[in-house]
């Protein structure tokens, strides 16, 4: 669920993975890692990701609507 949000709000906000990352401060593979759930993020990692999204954490862990 994680992974399949951070991919969704990636998209939605017109970022590339790269974009992301830079803007989270973290590698581009382990963006691309975390968006296909290969990786586990830490909170801190979260913290980032939500910060460079304009999101809040609560919103990786929302399940999608049908």
């Amino acid at each position: 669920m994680v992974a399949r949000n951070i991919r969704r709000l990636r998209l939605a906000r017109g970022l590339s993975q790269e974009m992301l990352a830079v803007d989270a401060g973290i590698d581009r593979t382990y963006v691309s890692r975390l968006e296909r759930g290969l990786e586990n993020p830490s909170v801190a990692v979260l913290e980032k990701l939500a910060r460079a999204l304009a999101s809040n954490i609560e919103e990786f862990f929302t399940a999608p609507r049908a």
